[in-house]
């Protein structure tokens, strides 16, 4: 059998590796970082970007020199959201918790070594904590991130524990001994709860979404401000969520 990539059309190939260059550390760039990037000549990148541009994939900056992602990909990211069976599932149950605990609850997916939120139903307090549709966050100092890495395969997670893990709080868990710990205790309580590992002042509960295979294909969790979160509120918080991640699960094929 032949290698997939074997029928790649090469235009296609690069015009992809251009818009992937795009990052949070180079949101702008210009042609000559560009062709830099993705080892073209540059008159070739200048081509393939004005291309993009021409159809909304790329858009200039405001120097006029620069590029940067267009508008276009948030409209083709969102076609793909609003198919997902998944987000249709747990809208319901989102909401349902939303209105139990008025804290803002989210959904999201394992992307590419991080935790990517595809859907965010907001409380109505004054003071509330939210990720962003779109925004993506560390998968080892978060509760949804901490259940992804807990249910990926050993290979994966040693992968991704064997790299420097940044430290963002004082309370930013890097030790992959330490974090093996709390696996094993997320792992047997089904749901993990995280306090400032990633933002002080800011606690997090999250639970799993199966699929029929078994496999943890999503996450629903809440962040919350720390002076709510109480030991016993975030107990129950925790096994809400759980309960909601199962029935979700269920709808989702999963029979156990």
């Amino acid at each position: 059998m032949k290698d997939p990539s074997e029928y790649n059309v090469r235009a296609v190939e690069r015009a992809l590796q251009i818009l992937e260059c795009f990052d949070n550390e180079h949101a702008e760039r210009g042609i000559s970082e560009i062709a830099q990037a993705v080892e073209l000549h540059k008159a070739t990148a200048h081509r393939i970007v004005t291309t993009l541009v021409n159809y909304g994939y790329l858009e200039r900056a405001e120097d006029g020199q620069k590029y940067r992602l267009g508008l276009e990909l948030t409209n083709l990211g969102f076609k793909v959201i609003h198919r997902m069976d998944l987000r249709r599932e747990a809208i319901p149950y989102m909401k349902q918790l939303v209105e139990q605990w008025d804290e803002t609850c989210d959904l999201s997916v394992f992307d590419r070594g991080s935790i990517l939120y595809i859907e965010v139903v907001r409380g109505s307090r004054a003071l509330t904590v939210a990720a962003a549709v779109g925004q993506r966050l560390p998968i080892h100092c978060t509760a949804s991130g901490k259940l992804f890495l807990t249910h990926l395969p050993p290979e994966e997670q040693n992968s991704i524990l064997s790299k420097p893990l940044a430290s963002y709080t004082a309370s930013t868990v890097t030790s992959p001994d330490e974090i093996r710990k709390e696996m094993e205790v997320i792992r047997n309580q089904g749901y993990a709860i995280d306090k400032e590992g990633f933002e002080v002042g800011v606690c997090a509960v999250a639970a799993p979404i199966y699929n029929r295979r078994g496999n943890v294909i999503a996450v629903i969790g809440s962040p919350s401000p720390t002076s709510r979160m109480t030991p016993e509120r975030t107990g129950e918080m925790a096994k809400s969520f759980k309960e909601a991640a199962q029935a979700i699960s269920h709808r989702m094929g999963y029979d156990k």
